[in-house]
């Protein structure tokens, strides 16, 4: 991973479209313009990382901070390298780093979305859902593996 680039927008925007598209087709709300649209109004390279894979491009993650929080947002994987371990490796590594400053992390994934498994393995839990998003936070972990989860609070 490396830190984002203002240039890294339209990539990143593209990659959102192509991943995105097949779970917002099927809630209806595909909208090719606003599903670019949408990544580049909230695009923020200071909190963003590049993935990389062989020296290209393979995707983009964010962490958000905000009040309470950080948000992890835009995190898209090009479908080739999707299923490999690479999306796994590149949350463990995030989330290490928040494991180690005591920071909640929150995201939304869309309803029905196989992206939510991933979550879900890495301690990501429900908090909240609507017709199209499930709202998901994740508290500090320690320890080891199965152990549990414990808040920082």
């Amino acid at each position: 991973m490396r830190p984002a680039r203002p240039a890294d927008v339209e990539a990143v925007a593209e990659l959102r479209a192509v991943v995105m598209r097949p779970d917002l087709e099927r809630l209806g709300r595909y909208d090719e313009h606003r599903v670019r649209q949408r990544l580049r109004d909230g695009f923020s390279p200071r909190h963003t990382s590049i993935i990389e894979s062989a020296g290209t491009f393979a995707g983009g993650i964010a962490l958000r901070p905000s009040e309470d929080c950080l948000w992890l947002e835009h995190f898209y994987l090009t479908p080739a390298l999707q299923g490999r371990g690479l999306g796994s490796a590149v949350l463990r590594a995030v989330l290490h780093g928040t494991d180690t400053s005591g920071d909640l992390v929150r995201l939304n994934v869309l309803r029905g979305s196989p992206a939510r498994r991933l979550y879900e393995r890495h301690g990501f839990t429900v908090e909240t859902q609507d017709a199209v998003d499930v709202f998901m936070v994740r508290r500090q972990r320690t320890g080891r593996r199965g152990e549990g989860t414990r808040s920082h609070d």
